[in-house]
């Protein structure tokens, strides 16, 4: 198996691009209006109008009415999305939410997504990328033909405009020609920088948390150009470890699993990044 080897840049030249940093000039966020939420999380998912997370004890929860509302299980990962309600326990075993409980599903992914157009995807523990078809996420089966896509990640997502993914290294790719059916897409180009997770929106927002912290979006996204332009990095007072976005509400979890939600976002200056 290839792990973390991907040489392709946007131009289609070969080449070996090692240990980028996100270098970014006059990159701020103004108008974030965050609040503290009651709780403490160690993964939390955000998607078609939905709030998921889990705890460090791997007890799962639902934001309802504004309050924090238990499901029964226990996950490392969830993800609420387009593709439904997925999740990954700690054994690495697969579950999707069918008729209002947790039906596991054959396979083995240590991270799980299902903000793709009805379809989802994931890495396993050996950073094997994968992923499954629309027709198949929504069937009622269990034993489904999830699809491997070449290289390695650690963090895989889709939403609108593609998936997005980061490596052991810490690089950041896109994945072009993704599609509900066919999500296996094309090829892979590097995106400049360096984050230890990404999230992409299912409104195809795409946001993410470098190794110091640190918060950033990805600027300039439309279905013409779906890689965007350049990073900008959020005003946010504190150091976060996860990241996840939703109808325009930006869900943070601080370092020590404390959980913000922020809205009204207002970028004031443009970021310039390589």
């Amino acid at each position: 198996m290839v792990q973390n080897v991907f040489l392709i840049t946007q131009d289609g030249t070969m080449h070996l691009i090692l240990g980028l940093l996100l270098l970014c000039s006059g990159a701020a966020a103004a108008g974030l209006q965050c609040t503290d939420i009651p709780g403490n999380l160690k993964q939390v998912d955000a998607g078609d109008g939905q709030v998921y997370g889990v705890n460090s004890n791997d007890d799962i929860y639902q934001w309802v009415d504004n309050a924090w509302k238990q499901i029964p299980g226990k996950l490392i990962h969830v993800s609420v999305g387009p593709g439904g309600i997925w999740g990954v326990n700690r054994g690495n075993a697969i579950y999707k939410w069918q008729d209002n409980t947790w039906v596991a599903v054959a396979g083995s992914l240590k991270q799980i997504d299902a903000g793709g157009e009805k379809f989802v995807s994931g890495a396993n523990l050996w950073d094997g990328i994968y992923c499954l078809n629309q027709v198949d996420t929504l069937s009622r089966g269990t034993v489904l033909p999830f699809i491997q896509l070449e290289g390695g990640l650690k963090y895989f997502t889709c939403g609108l405009n593609g998936c997005w993914g980061v490596n052991a290294a810490n690089n950041i790719y896109y994945r072009y020609d993704v599609q509900p059916n066919a999500c296996k897409g094309s090829r892979w180009v590097q995106i400049a920088g360096s984050l230890v997770m990404v999230e992409v929106a299912t409104d195809g927002s795409v946001f993410g948390v470098n190794s110091n912290g640190m918060v950033y979006k990805r600027d300039g996204i439309s279905a013409d150009n779906p890689i965007g332009t350049s990073w900008t990095q959020l005003d946010l007072s504190g150091k976060f470890r996860h990241v996840t976005y939703d109808q325009g509400v930006l869900w943070l979890l601080a370092e020590n699993g404390a959980i913000s939600k922020c809205e009204n976002e207002k970028v004031r200056t443009p970021s310039i990044c390589f």
